[in-house]
C-alpha cells in the first residue's frame, strides 16, 4: 500500500494502482471518455488530465490519470487552473470535431463551453478515435476491426472496409463505444452491426434473443464447455446459480457433504 494526497486529501491504495483509481478511491473523479476497466489504459481521449508534484519535486506537471501509476508522497490536484484549461482546450476540440455528439455536448457545457473555437466538421461522424472497441475486439480474441490512416484520415475501419469477416456479432465495441458512434440494431431475431447480419439465438428459459450464433459457437470453442453452458442468457443463467446455491445451502451439512460427493 502508498499514501498520495488529492486536492489535500490523503488517500491510500495497493502499489498497482493508477493515479484515476486513487482519485476515485478519494471520493474524487474527473472526466473520461477512452477509459474502460474491460481494457489497459490508453490515455487517448486525454480528458482525465491532472495535475501532479512529486515527491522532493517543487514543479508540478500535467497528466493522464488513467495511466499514470499512483507513487508514494505524490501531490494531486483535479481542479487546478492548468488542468481546467487543457480540460477545456481539449473539449474544445473535440466538440469541433464531434458537434452532434451528445455526450461531448454535456462535458464541454460542463467545463463552460457552448461552442468550439473552431469551425465543426460537420462531415464527421461521433468517433473520437479513442480505441475503446479496436481493444475489446483484440482483447476479445477476434481483432475483426482495426484502426486505419493516418492524421486527418485515421479512422476505425474493419479489413478493406468490407464486412468484417472475423466478426461474430458480440457487440461488445458497441457497448464500450463512449459515444454511441457504432450502429448495433437487434429486430426480429437478427443483429446488424458493422454492414453484417447474425442471427441471434433465444435464451432457453426466458425466451429473449440475446446472443448471435457465431458469437455463442465462439464461447464454446474458447472454453471448453458444452454448448448446453450457454444456452442461458447472463440474468437466468445468474437466477439459476442462485436458486441452485440457495437450496444447496439449505441442506444440512451432511446432506451437502453428500451432494458434493455424488
Amino acid at each position: 500500500m502508498l499514501n498520495l494526497d488529492v486536492n489535500g486529501r490523503r488517500v491510500t491504495v495497493p502499489k498497482a494502482s493508477t493515479l484515476l483509481s486513487a482519485i476515485r478511491a478519494a471520493g474524487f473523479d474527473v472526466p473520461t471518455l477512452c477509459h474502460h476497466e474491460a481494457v489497459e489504459p490508453y490515455g487517448a481521449c486525454r480528458l482525465c488530465v491532472v495535475e501532479v508534484r512529486e515527491r522532493g519535486r517543487s514543479k508540478t506537471r500535467v497528466v493522464t490519470a488513467c495511466n499514470y501509476p499512483a507513487r508514494a508522497g505524490l501531490q494531486v490536484e483535479t481542479e487546478s487552473e492548468a488542468v481546467l484549461e487543457t480540460r477545456r482546450e481539449v473539449l474544445d476540440l473535440l466538440l469541433a470535431r464531434c458537434p452532434g455528439s451528445e455526450v461531448i455536448r454535456g462535458l464541454a457545457a460542463e467545463a463552460g463551453l457552448h461552442r468550439s473555437s473552431f469551425p465543426p466538421d460537420r462531415n464527421r461522424d461521433d468517433c473520437i478515435l479513442c480505441g475503446l472497441c479496436v481493444r475489446i475486439c483484440e482483447k476479445l480474441g477476434f481483432s475483426a476491426i482495426g484502426m486505419a490512416g493516418r492524421g486527418a484520415h485515421r479512422e476505425v475501419a474493419a479489413p478493406l472496409k468490407e464486412a468484417p469477416p472475423d466478426c461474430v456479432g458480440c457487440g461488445s465495441c458497441a457497448r464500450v463505444c463512449p459515444t454511441d458512434n457504432i450502429s448495433l440494431v437487434d429486430r426480429d431475431g437478427m443483429r446488424s452491426i458493422w454492414g453484417r447480419d447474425f442471427e441471434l439465438v433465444r435464451c432457453a428459459s426466458c425466451g429473449r434473443a440475446y446472443i448471435t450464433r457465431e458469437y455463442q459457437a465462439s464461447r464454446v470453442e474458447g472454453s471448453g464447455l458444452p454448448a448446453e453452458h450457454f444456452e442461458l442468457c447472463d440474468e437466468c443463467s445468474r437466477a439459476r446459480l442462485a436458486k441452485t446455491m440457495f437450496a444447496h445451502m439449505a441442506l444440512g451439512p451432511d446432506a451437502r457433504e453428500e451432494a458434493s460427493d455424488d
